[in-house]
């Protein structure tokens, strides 16, 4: 069974409609038209291709992703080597297959 993990956690938050002048993407995430990024969220080719492919409700599953990845890979956001990792990471979560998850990575327990 795939891991769905990355899809939306309140698909009715997902369909917010754009606001007037809001930019508007075809979303590679969720195969539909999203609102956009405000801006370019990250260096280079890649930046440039998510800005433009990936809508804001996609970053924002991306973002809660690579806190993981940081934690579980021990990254330094300033380190280049950690920064290459999250770019290879980032080009697979958005245009690949999708990102893996670290190998022995046991997700949190829910709060409550």
């Amino acid at each position: 069974m795939a891991d769905d993990s990355c899809g939306p956690t309140n698909p009715v938050a997902s369909s917010a409609p754009a606001k007037p002048g809001q930019r508007v993407v075809h979303c590679v995430k969720f195969d539909k038209d999203m609102p956009g990024l405000e801006r370019v969220p990250w260096k280079g080719e890649l930046g440039k291709r998510v800005y433009e492919n990936v809508s804001a409700e996609a970053w924002k599953l991306w973002i809660e992703y690579s806190k993981m990845l940081v934690n579980e890979y021990r990254l330094n956001p300033l380190d280049p080597q950690s920064q290459k990792i999250m770019e290879e990471q980032m080009e697979q979560y958005f245009f690949g297959e999708g990102a893996k998850l670290p190998e022995g990575y046991v997700p949190p327990k829910a709060k409550g």
